[in-house]
């Protein structure tokens, strides 16, 4: 039936074609704090490595060297990694500024507050955590989340707040939730 929703799906995972494993891989371990759980050859080929940060999932990320050298082809817009408060936001913009790391753009999506960079080839990530509201999206608009908690939570409020959707999160929730037992 066209538009069923599957009860539990959740994202479980990133598969990222790479150029150079020994170059991307860096990245996610020593800069963002993945652990390697997996290394090996797909169909004794392909060189790939998995990743995670949950002991709940085998790998949230796995990079495979599948691109030739010199590759500029890219197929992954971005992955986006939900983290748990705005203090660990800012440790991360920091710990990104402090390994020369070119933030892209810092937004406010009215429902998230999100960090966008790139991996050294060039792939999308982005790191966000949820703010107490929803917003229909898709909104962004430039933000400062080194704000103290109460200053960013008054400008999200400010800038969307005029938006016909704006409201609690956990409202939305509870909507969604409703809409989704039919």
């Amino acid at each position: 039936k066209k538009g069923t929703y599957v009860m539990g799906m959740k994202l479980s995972h990133a598969f990222i074609d790479v150029v150079d494993l020994n170059k991307v891989a860096p990245f996610y371990t020593d800069v963002l704090g993945f652990m390697i759980t997996d290394r090996g050859h797909i169909n004794g080929e392909i060189e790939a490595i998995f990743m995670s940060q949950d002991p709940d999932n085998h790998h949230q990320i796995a990079l495979a060297q599948t691109l030739p050298e010199n590759s500029s082809e890219q197929n992954l817009g971005h992955v986006a990694f939900r983290v748990e408060s705005l203090d660990d936001l800012r440790a991360l913009k920091n710990r990104l500024m402090s390994e020369g790391i070119e933030i892209g753009r810092e937004l406010s999506h009215g429902n998230a507050w999100s960090l966008y960079f790139a991996d050294p080839e060039g792939n999308g990530v982005e790191c966000f955590v949820d703010t107490p509201f929803h917003v229909s999206q898709p909104q962004g608009k430039p933000t400062d989340i080194n704000l103290d908690d109460e200053a960013l939570l008054e400008k999200t409020r400010d800038d969307f707040s005029q938006e016909p959707d704006f409201g609690s999160y956990a409202d939305w929730q509870e909507a969604m939730r409703r809409r989704l037992d039919g």
